[in-house]
């Protein structure tokens, strides 16, 4: 049998789309799930376009008893500088445990800020690229795992000069 040059590659083509296929199905992870992700990613952007608050707002309700001023940055930058009054759980290690240890209230009201939120404080508050901001990791995370009470600050804000009042951690040692 005498094969086409064309006939030939395109046989190759589906034989290595059906390899390629069959490859990619053993790579298959239930504990992972993008499509998922997106989804969640996808709700919870309608859901964050009316929780974002201004410095004003978030200073305001930081104040209302029962409010928690998440901060998910690492614990080294933490303890560096944070939101008077913030607790700490980092982003990589927000889990169902960490959750319900560190949050035990899904309705509780939840503030977060990130390091997107605060320039000129680039030692604590180093600058991600907005598409990497954390607040959007974080937000996300949360509403995935049922809070619907999260606030987020929104602006940048110069560190220097902001209402927000800051704290470090490393003054207490």
């Amino acid at each position: 049998m005498h094969w086409s040059p064309w006939l030939l590659s395109l046989w190759m083509l589906a034989f290595a789309h059906g390899a390629f296929a069959v490859e990619r199905a053993e790579l298959a992870n239930p504990a992972i799930d993008m499509e998922g992700f997106l989804r969640v990613a996808n709700e919870t952007a309608a859901h964050r376009a009316s929780h974002r608050l201004s410095e004003d707002e978030f200073i305001r309700m930081s104040r209302v008893p029962g409010t928690v001023i998440l901060d998910a940055r690492s614990k080294a930058m933490y303890d560096l500088l944070h939101v008077r009054g913030a607790v700490n759980l980092s982003f990589p290690d927000i889990s169902i445990d960490s959750l319900a240890q560190t949050l035990p209230d899904r309705n509780a009201r939840i503030l977060i800020y990130c390091n997107n939120n605060f320039a000129n404080l680039e030692n604590a508050f180093a600058t991600k690229l907005p598409s990497a901001s954390l607040n959007l990791s974080t937000f996300i995370a949360l509403y995935n795992y049922g809070y619907r009470n999260v606030y987020e600050l929104a602006p940048l804000l110069d560190g220097r000069t902001t209402r927000i009042p800051f704290e470090s951690s490393l003054a207490r040692r």
